[in-house]
């Protein structure tokens, strides 16, 4: 069994979708925990480590054999807990940040929250460092498009990510940092290569 700890519903249809797609026969279970996210944006993720290490055991003790985080803002604490809960622990954004590096050395990160930027950076650095590459990361937060996800206008916040990716012209390669963002790579009218993370860490997570 593969938990996967989110921070909002909204994520577990979409990882069903696409385990129906690439491994119908895995079994998923989902953690939400929302709460984490609300109390990381108001005091910093390192404010909700222990509590997202407590959502990690409990995956372990409950029979996971791994586990995906897939909020991006807690994904590196959840990494983290993985020694303490005997279970690999992986974040969602990964995959999608050694994607990037391997495709250019500019890299634009799109965002919808604040609470995302530091930690996708860092993480894009950690996967250049691991492949021996040089990249320059440039990070930006898509002013509105959160208030439209939290209210539930999905529609309306994918529009505001769409419109953000025909903005970025000087990268080799855009990197969608909410896994939520997904869909909107679907529909981008850009040149410029878009990466997201649901499908490649949905899979890399099953390989564990």
């Amino acid at each position: 069994m593969l938990a996967l700890l989110h921070t909002s519903q909204v994520h577990v249809p979409t990882f069903d979708r696409l385990r129906d797609e690439v491994a119908p026969s895995r079994t998923l279970y989902h953690i939400v925990a929302e709460h984490l996210l609300d109390e990381a944006r108001r005091s910093g993720p390192a404010a909700v480590a222990a509590q997202v290490a407590r959502e990690v055991e409990r995956a372990a003790e409950l029979g996971a054999r791994a586990v995906l985080c897939t909020c991006s803002t807690i994904g590196e604490l959840a990494e983290q807990a993985a020694r303490q809960a005997g279970i690999p622990v992986l974040r969602v954004d990964r995959p999608m940040a050694a994607a990037a590096v391997a495709a250019g050395a500019r890299i634009t990160v799109l965002a919808a929250l604040s609470s995302t930027l530091e930690p996708t950076t860092r993480l894009i650095e950690e996967e250049a460092a691991r492949a021996g590459r040089g990249v320059s990361v440039s990070a930006q937060v898509i002013a509105g498009a959160w208030d439209l996800f939290e209210a539930g206008d999905v529609a309306g916040y994918l529009d505001l990510v769409v419109e953000a990716l025909a903005a970025v012209t000087d990268a080799d390669v855009i990197v969608l940092a909410q896994a939520s963002m997904e869909p909107a790579a679907e529909q981008a009218r850009t040149s410029i290569p878009v990466v997201s993370s649901p499908r490649s860490g949905l899979r890399a997570a099953m390989a564990l």
